[in-house]
């Protein structure tokens, strides 16, 4: 993720602040909410992926959502609750805004022995995190309407692959007793 586009999210997120997209709120019932969600959502991505009737737009939507979902869970433990009106767009920013840095932490600190090489992969790999999130909003998107069945299947598997590491990165931002 280039500083252009870190940018433009901080801009977004002030001006979402601003306008109460995104708002100051603890609200452990919908936490758990998105929670299970995610978890079942991403389950349920698992089991098309094992389906005969190749469902690959289904995975492509449903491995998203396991990731919009374990996001917002992820900005209230942060205590921040996005509104409905461009939700996907606001999770997008908050993510770049709030999450990146500290997914770049908490991988620094799982590659502790190799301090100096550490920060230069954690930093890139904390984009790539919260890139990933993008590029699955993106795709959902183009794949819901305009994308060739010969390229379904690879996408919706790569749907999936990125949901998993998401869902992985995003779940040691929660206090232990969460991250079932």
């Amino acid at each position: 993720m280039d500083t252009e586009r870190k940018k433009e999210a901080q801009q977004n997120f002030a001006q979402y602040v601003r306008d109460g997209l995104i708002k100051k709120e603890r609200n452990e019932t919908a936490k758990a909410m998105y929670l299970r969600n995610a978890d079942m959502s991403l389950h349920l991505a698992e089991e098309c992926a094992h389906s005969s009737l190749k469902p690959h737009l289904w995975i492509v939507v449903i491995s998203y959502y396991s990731m919009f979902y374990i996001a917002n869970a992820v900005l209230l433990e942060l205590g921040y609750k996005t509104s409905s009106k461009v939700v996907h767009k606001v999770t997008n920013d908050a993510l770049i805004v709030l999450v990146t840095d500290k997914i770049k932490k908490g991988l620094l600190e799982e590659y502790e022995t190799a301090k100096k090489d550490a920060l230069e992969i954690a930093s890139i790999k904390s984009d790539e995190i919260i890139g990933l999130y993008t590029l699955e909003l993106d795709k959902r998107s183009r794949f819901q309407y305009d994308m060739a069945e010969s390229i379904r299947e690879q996408k919706a598997n790569t749907s999936l692959k990125r949901a998993k590491e998401f869902m992985l990165e995003m779940k040691k931002l929660l206090p232990v007793g969460m991250r079932v």
